[in-house]
Formats: structure tokens, sequence, C-alpha cells
């Protein structure tokens, strides 16, 4: 007779379970709990818990990965590197074509609401390229403390290939025991999931009604579609030209296992924990994704590029404005190199709005009118834009990894 305590077969139990079957019975439970008892605030701070844990540790994770990788002379650059940054940038100048094709077919305008206050949103290109070059070399420590993840990647690097010429074996062996340790902290983190993501469903049910949907329904949907086309068409087709294998097994388990975490989460910066085990469970190469993942959270951000073309042109067509094939084609770059931009500006891809409404001659003051609508319908907005963004980062990563079929 066993004398495994009923708690401990009960966790072996849970521990043995499907982790997407538990999220999605997280879901469901969330779900019912916030119809049912709405009143039950409590359950939402399990969802809190949950990200906080996430965004607290990724920083640290990423810093200890690529530190300790370099230092130990495992990670050389290699083509794996330039195929997955050539991924990321055309995804997210592609989904930024998508974007202008959806809005010239089904253009949108907006009932704009009182002029907005003063703001702190880039106008121009040169103001997003200065946040970026602040934040790869803001200080290492602050780097960590703010998920500065351009700032992490840069120090850690810096660390790692001082540390791999300069420091002993023991300083080696010290930074792979810290990292190992803190990967198995965030294995019971994301253990957690199931819990957390109850939480954040309980939140999003009890909180956000279908007001959003009535108000701004035709904008809502044509943002959604033009991300879904990139979700379901666009990235796959890169996918296929990359490796020449059928890309939607690959597709479908990026969504599933990161997407539905992402689009609760709504943090990029949360998911890096989630995609790094992901990358994990794919057999993928530690040495590589530990770079790649962070780097996709900064700069695979087609998610964002769509949220940014569809907004600039709902205003350019609110104002009567009709752009041309040419200025379409700028604002895909413009919204492109923003897009990239948008990990270093407070507030995401919604404060990026007037530098692409700039390009057809909208006032500030417009433009933040256009960038408040964008808060209203972020509860939609936001969830779909993480989603495709952080399951992208895994999805580019395995196609950079893996050879073309013969």
């Amino acid at each position: 007779m066993s004398n495994e305590s009923p708690f401990a077969r009960l966790l072996r139990a849970y521990l043995g379970t499907n982790l997407v079957l538990r999220i999605a019975c997280g879901l469901a439970v969330g779900a019912v709990l916030a119809l049912a008892a709405p009143s039950w605030s409590a359950v939402g701070i399990l969802g809190d818990l949950f990200v906080g844990a996430l965004k607290a540790i990724a920083p640290v994770l990423v810093a200890l990965l690529v530190t300790s990788s370099l230092a130990s002379g495992k990670t050389r650059p290699d083509h794996r590197f330039g195929r997955v940054i050539l991924l990321y940038l055309s995804s997210t100048f592609l989904a930024a074509l998508i974007a202008v094709a959806g809005s010239f077919m089904f253009p949108q305008t907006l009932d704009l609401p009182a002029a907005a206050g003063t703001s702190s949103a880039p106008c121009q290109l040169s103001d997003v390229m200065r946040n970026l070059m602040a934040s790869i070399t803001a200080n290492p420590i602050e780097a960590v403390a703010n998920a500065n993840y351009l700032g992490v990647l840069f120090w850690s690097i810096i660390f790692g290939f001082t540390l791999r010429h300069v420091g002993d074996g023991r300083v080696r062996a010290g930074l792979a025991v810290a990292a190992g340790a803190t990967s198995a902290v965030v294995r019971g983190i994301i253990n957690c999931a199931p819990f957390g993501i109850m939480g954040l469903v309980f939140t999003a049910v009890s909180q956000n009604g279908p007001a959003v949907f009535r108000t701004y329904g035709s904008l809502v949907t044509l943002l959604v579609s033009c991300m879904a086309i990139v979700a379901l068409v666009m990235n796959p087709l890169l996918v296929f030209l990359a490796t020449r294998r059928n890309p939607y097994p690959l597709v479908f388990t990026c969504l599933r296992r990161s997407g539905v975490t992402a689009f609760f989460t709504r943090s990029s910066a949360a998911n890096i924990p989630v995609n790094m085990a992901l990358c994990r469970d794919l057999g993928l190469d530690e040495d590589f994704y530990s770079v790649s993942v962070p780097l996709g959270a900064t700069i695979n951000m087609n998610g964002a590029a769509v949220t940014i073309t569809v907004m600039a042109l709902a205003a350019a067509h609110t104002l009567g404005v009709r752009p041309d094939a040419v200025s379409a084609l700028m604002l895909s770059v413009l919204s492109t190199f923003a897009a990239c931009g948008a990990s270093g500006v407070a507030g995401g891809s919604l404060l990026l709005i007037p530098l692409a409404c700039s390009l057809f001659g909208i006032g500030n003051e417009t433009a933040m009118q256009v960038v408040g609508v964008g808060f209203v319908i972020s509860v939609v907005q936001d969830s779909f834009e993480t989603m495709l963004n952080s399951s992208g980062d895994v999805l580019f990563a395995a196609a950079a990894e893996r050879r073309p079929a013969k």
C-alpha cells in the first residue's frame, strides 16, 4: 500500500494531465464563474498573480539563458539568426499590406470623441528610432527590472562574450546552474497557468460585455479579420517557403500552446516563458531560441502593424482623405518600422498611431482621438494582437531552425 498522501496523488494526477486540457478547463470554469457570480472579484486575483509572475521572471530567464549560453561558447551566429530576423520583418511588412488591402476594401470611419489632451506619443520616425536606441543602451539592471528586452539582450550578449574570454570555469558553471534553476521556476509557474487563465477569463467576462461590438463592431471585425488572415494564410505561407513542409501542424500547435495564453495575458513579455517552454517541447536548440524568442517579442510585431495601419487609414477615411497606392505602400513600410519600435514606447502599438497618421497630414490632436478609440476596443484588439505576435515568435523560430524538406 502506498504511503503517498492524497495531496501528492492529486498533484501527480494534475501534472500528468495535458497542459492544454488543463488550460481549457480553467478557461471554462472562469467563464462560468463570471456569468454565475460576477461579484466574486477575488477570482481575478489569480490572473493578476499569474501574469505578474510571468512578467517578473521573464527578463531574468532571458538574461541568464543568453549570458550562460554565450559564456560557455555554445552559441555562435549562424544562418538561423538571419533567417528568423528575415521572417519576423517580412511577416510584419506583409501584415501591414494585408491591413491596407482590408481597409481599402472595407473603409472604416470613426465617430471621434472630444479632443484628447496632450500626448507623449512619437510623431516622427526619428522619435521611434531614438526610443529604440535608448532601450538598447539602458542601464542593464533597469533593463531587467523594466522588462526592456532590447536592453536585456544587448547587455546579455556583451556580458556573455566577455565572460567567455575572461571568466573562469566556476563562473560559467554558476551561470549554468542559475539558468537551470530559473527554467525550473518557469516550469512551475506555467503549471499554474490553468488557475491564472481562470482568473483572467473571469475578469474579462465579468467586466467587459459586448458593448464594444455595438459601437465599433465593424472596426473590430476588420482588425480581427486581418489578423486571422495573417495567422492562418500569410504566416503558414512564409513557413512553407522557409521549410518546404506542411506548415499547419506547427501553426496550430503555436496558436494552441502560445496563442491562448497570450490572448488572455495580453502581454508578449509575459508570454516569453511560455514560448520558451514550447520551443523546448518542440525540440529546438535552446542556444538559438533563448535569443530568437525575446528578439521576436521586440521585432515580430505583425499584429501591431495591422492595428497601426487600420487605425491610421480609418482616421484618413473619417477626414475624407483618400490615400493612393504610393502612400499606402509608404504606410506599410512606416507601420513596419513603427511596430518594431512599439515595445520601446509606453502604451504599445496604440501610441504609434499618430506617427502613421502624420503621413496623411492628420494633426496630433485628431490622431490622439483615434488612440482613444483604440483604447476603447483594446479589450478585443490587444488580445488578438498579442496572440498573433507571440505565437509567431515560436512559429518563425521553429521555421528558421528546420531545414527545408528535400
